[in-house]
């Protein structure tokens, strides 16, 4: 049997318009992890955080900056560097140029100062949609300057990670970066400068094992991954089932590595009453 409309596609007083498919503009809804359908525009509207489940999207490091530091505050740093393939590691050269193309940054951090509730301070923020937010060479001086530029001026550090860890791209160099970042921030310890390390999703290897984990007071968002190996190299390694929520933000604050675990539309006015507590406003 025929289609129903077949019976007056012949006929002179109907016209049957050929179906179409509407097409849908991309990035318009997005599907959360708890399968809820989200639009964008209402998913921004509320800080990339789910309105059903609570999940924490991540955000771009200039999102983080606008959300965080007082309007028309922040000033980047600016300088020469730029990453460069020294191992003639295959396809990093590529790789690089598509993270550059894709985020807009030149590397997986940003840096800067401006005021936060009043206070100065420097801000360094990783951005985990460049390359998962891998320390390589670039990363590890930016924050290094971003450190010494604290010191100087003698403000309080702000840093939000998110990473995957050191670049492998870069092999033994991107390693380096942990003992230097972490020298760093022993000499804004000994000026008695205070530093907020605030933890995102993901926050991990040789980021979580350097400067991440060296902060005054240690922040982070709900359900962020946060540790050295991911849960599943874990699991492989030891060949033993995890506990559940392990190496999640209240996993961690559970067990002591994290001092508060704080949703992303409280974040800056928590930022700002430590502050308040410890630094006079200029």
């Amino acid at each position: 049997m025929g289609n129903v409309f077949d019976l007056f596609k012949k006929s002179k007083y109907f016209t049957v318009q050929p179906e179409t498919k509407r097409e849908i503009p991309e990035g318009l809804w997005i599907k959360c992890r708890c399968g809820e359908i989200l639009f964008s525009k209402d998913l921004g509207r509320n800080h990339k955080v789910c309105q059903k489940c609570g999940h924490h999207f991540r955000l771009t490091a200039w999102e983080r900056i606008q959300l965080t530091m007082d309007p028309d505050s922040f000033v980047e740093f600016t300088d020469d560097l730029e990453s460069r393939d020294l191992l003639e590691f295959p396809g990093y050269a590529a790789k690089l140029a598509a993270a550059q193309e894709q985020t807009g940054l030149c590397e997986a951090v940003v840096t800067g100062e401006g005021m936060l509730g009043g206070h100065r301070v420097v801000l360094a923020v990783m951005d985990a949609h460049f390359i998962m937010g891998s320390m390589g060479t670039v990363v590890g001086e930016k924050v290094a300057r971003a450190i010494e530029q604290a010191v100087e001026k003698q403000v309080p550090l702000v840093i939000f990670s998110a990473s995957s860890g050191a670049r492998m791209q870069e092999g033994i160099l991107s390693l380096m970066q942990m003992g230097k970042t972490a020298a760093a921030i022993g000499r804004l310890d000994r000026a008695g400068l205070l530093y907020i390390s605030v933890l995102t999703d993901p926050t991990l290897g040789g980021v979580s094992a350097s400067f991440a984990f060296l902060g005054d007071i240690i922040l982070a968002e709900p359900g962020a991954l946060i540790g050295f190996a991911g849960p599943r190299v874990i699991e492989q390694t030891i060949r033993q089932k995890l506990p559940d929520g392990f190496q999640q933000a209240e996993f961690m604050q559970e067990h002591g590595f994290v001092d508060v675990v704080m949703p992303r539309n409280r974040l800056r006015d928590t930022i700002i009453k430590i502050l308040d507590m410890h630094v006079r406003r200029e």
